[in-house]
């Protein structure tokens, strides 16, 4: 589990092919810390670390994690969000976020609003009813409040700290992004079909 609060941008600094997909990524973590098998959210991504040196780790990814997130346009020179895991005592600051992304979204604007950027995303219409006005979404790995929604498309605005410490002040029109939904909003929905369906 994670809480969308990104600790660090990660550079993939290697690609390979190898049956699953295989990426290095360059991190100021202290990687000695970091266990063979511990799991790091990488633009969103909960993905388990198979091999570290002292200033990077390597992840394996599947085809399926590929062809349902935007890992798949990543190349040398990415950077991405990068969370550690969350551990028991650990100040919740973001929201409660899985790591196991729902759907890609889209920038369809981004403009200024003083300091802060206003940036207004293109769901999936799967995903559009979980989305709600002042709810938290996770965008790339990085929690934020959904200031507007209307229809598929919901904006957040970024301030400039937000700005400075993930990759969200980069994006511009047409880019592509990780979206995860808050998880009590999938069980509420479920909950509600169950209730129509007994």
């Amino acid at each position: 589990m994670f809480t969308g609060i990104v600790t660090d941008i990660g550079t993939v600094t290697a690609r390979e092919t190898r049956g699953d997909t295989h990426f290095r990524i360059r991190t100021s973590y202290d990687t000695g810390s970091i266990a063979i098998g511990a799991s790091i959210a990488c633009a969103g991504v909960c993905l388990t670390v198979v091999q570290k040196a002292a200033d990077w780790f390597a992840v394996d990814v599947s085809a399926e994690t590929l062809s349902r997130t935007t890992l798949g346009v990543w190349g040398e020179g990415s950077q991405i969000n990068l969370e550690r895991s969350l551990r028991v005592g650990d100040e919740l600051g973001g929201h409660i976020v899985s790591g196991h992304v729902d759907g890609v979204g889209e920038v369809v604007s981004v403009k200024a609003e003083g300091e802060s950027l206003r940036i207004d995303f293109r769901a999936p219409d799967a995903l559009a009813g979980f989305i709600a006005e002042k709810g938290s979404i996770t965008i790339d790995g990085a929690s934020l409040t959904v200031n507007g929604v209307s229809g598929s498309v919901f904006g957040v605005n970024l301030i400039p700290h937000t700005q400075q410490v993930t990759t969200l002040g980069k994006l511009k029109s047409g880019d592509k992004v990780n979206l995860d939904i808050v998880v009590l909003a999938r069980y509420v929905a479920r909950l509600q079909q169950w209730v129509k369906a007994s």
